[in-house]
């Protein structure tokens, strides 16, 4: 493996979501590279899950073109010095209306490493029940989808979110992971 240093950082632009720029790096041989680069504060997806239902959401993604993204809840995370697991639990609250009793990070992973430094952890959300004290944003836009854990082949062929399809597969492959109180 090839080592290398930062050696400079320029940012053309800066908006709520993201900044964009370009990195200079130089590898231990002596070679310079540079880098666009698009900031990202990273995210959270969260794998909610009962003993017959996968709870997913369906919202527009306008930047895509989609009109109804089928997804798992998720967000950013746009609090500063909030750790991945109370985003999680707010975004589960915020997107679906629901609150979890058992939480497990799965795993985390970049979703385009060749242009952005976004992350997303991935949790599973076990023993689910409503949250009283939180109605999801209708501003958002959000369908909330409970998906039969019968159906969810389907789900993973209309499905068309990377995050989401980790999540799904990982809910389709992983030993026992169809049922909920099975899952450790």
């Amino acid at each position: 493996m090839s080592e290398f240093e930062l050696i400079g950082t320029e940012t053309a632009w800066g908006g709520r979501l993201f900044t964009a720029g370009v990195e200079r790096f130089r590898h231990a041989d002596g070679a310079e590279v540079s880098r666009e680069k698009v900031w990202h504060p990273g995210a959270v997806g969260i794998l909610a899950i009962d003993d017959t239902h996968v709870w997913l959401t369906r919202q527009p993604r306008e930047v895509a073109g989609l009109p109804a993204s089928l997804e798992i809840p998720a967000g950013k995370r746009d609090v500063p010095g909030e750790p991945t697991l109370e985003t999680a639990k707010r975004e589960l609250a915020e997107e679906i209306g629901k609150r979890a009793v058992d939480w497990q990070e799965l795993l985390h992973f970049y979703t385009s490493p060749g242009f952005s430094d976004e992350r997303v952890w991935l949790y599973l959300a076990r023993d689910l029940h409503d949250d009283p004290d939180t109605e999801p944003d209708p501003g958002e836009r959000i369908e909330i989808v409970p998906w039969s854990l019968d159906r969810l082949d389907t789900a993973i062929t209309e499905c068309e979110d990377s995050k989401s399809l980790i999540a799904l597969l990982w809910l389709a492959f992983a030993p026992g992971a169809r049922s909920a109180s099975s899952l450790t």
